[in-house]
């Protein structure tokens, strides 16, 4: 029989449907005798309503075939199906076998459309768990019911007291119901001022290039004496004067002086402390 070979999926290109094998050329077969029956048939005959049914029945292994372009998405395949039956079911209400065009080459860019706008319009840009995904659903619902009685935004207390749900649930469907679509990095945002997320979301430390310099002077004073690491500290850390250091060591403040020279000049050259 002929519906037998129904599961064959065409090797086609988008706006284009080749046969492949006997099962796709009985398919492409049976769905125009099946059109030229649906053409004979008068709007509203019951009659009409089975043959389309047959036709989409038939045709589905096209959905699945183009189905398959989007595996790669965090997508549920079936999902994808039931929305490429919507552009397959599209197809058969529009089309014309008058025009001598293969139903599979006009169907399958229906098809295709079909999906790709369910992807751009409706799938979130984060995964988002089924048990969410769900009871989103109810939420939305509620929120919507609790906005009309209350007029204005309902709380999350609400919320979950409407649906008698925990309210840490409500709180992550809200979550979940942002994930449908991304903002933009570089997008302003009115109630930040006209700023960008790219601009909050961090600045450049001018400190960051110190960093290298810090470490070297820090390997460096590790090998200075105690008494001239002690007077560089002082000197550059507590911001003491020549005259506070000679004070604070009980020396004269021309030995100071001398000492920090000293001191300077072995670490700027890199060398090691010699007495």
């Amino acid at each position: 029989m002929l519906v037998q070979t129904q599961d064959s999926v065409p090797d086609a290109d988008e706006g284009s449907a080749a046969p492949s094998g006997r099962g796709a050329v009985d398919v492409r077969t049976l769905t125009r005798v099946l059109f030229e029956r649906l053409s004979e048939l008068p709007a509203g005959a019951p009659e009409r309503e089975r043959v389309r049914a047959a036709l989409i029945e038939v045709n589905i292994p096209l959905v699945r075939y183009a189905a398959t372009r989007f595996r790669s998405r965090n997508e549920p395949m079936e999902d994808v199906v039931q929305v490429g039956t919507i552009g397959l079911i599209n197809a058969i209400d529009r089309f014309d076998p008058g025009r001598g065009v293969q139903f599979p080459t006009y169907a399958l860019p229906t098809i295709l459309g079909e999906i790709k706008r369910y992807f751009r319009d409706n799938v979130r840009t984060m995964h988002v768990p089924r048990r969410l995904q769900e009871l989103w659903v109810q939420v939305s619902g509620a929120m919507e019911e609790l906005t009309v009685t209350h007029g204005r935004t309902p709380k999350v207390p609400e919320i979950a007291a409407c649906l008698r749900i925990p309210e840490e649930d409500v709180r992550a469907c809200l979550d979940a119901g942002r994930a449908y679509n991304a903002a933009s990095l570089e997008a302003a945002q009115e109630h930040e001022g006209g700023l960008a997320l790219l601009d909050r979301l961090g600045y450049e430390d001018s400190a960051l290039a110190d960093v290298e310099h810090r470490d070297m002077v820090r390997h460096l004073l590790v090998q200075l004496p105690e008494r001239e690491r002690r007077i560089v500290m002082l000197r550059f850390f507590a911001n003491l004067t020549q005259s506070q250091i000679s004070t604070e060591l009980g020396m004269s403040q021309m030995h100071v002086s001398r000492l920090l020279s000293r001191i300077l000049t072995r670490l700027r050259t890199g060398n090691s402390w010699e007495e």
